[in-house]
């Protein structure tokens, strides 16, 4: 997997930062895993309105390793 829109690049001759992003600049990693994150509760209440809302989210995340910057 091949990511060409790098932001910064750090390296023996500096630090190099795009506007946005650096032209030529490519970074290659491997994809190590999917998974989902640990739950979080979303708790909504208006008082005196008898009003509750509980409700959960796992955020989907991909984990990757990288291999090379050019």
């Amino acid at each position: 997997m091949d990511f060409n829109q790098v932001l910064m690049v750090s390296d023996e001759q500096g630090v190099r930062v795009g506007t946005p992003v650096l032209s030529g600049a490519t970074v290659t990693a491997k994809v190590k895993s999917h998974g989902r994150d640990e739950k979080i509760k979303v708790f909504k209440m208006r008082r005196r309105k008898h009003y509750r809302k509980t409700q959960g989210h796992r955020q989907h995340y991909t984990e990757i390793e990288i291999t090379g910057i050019k």
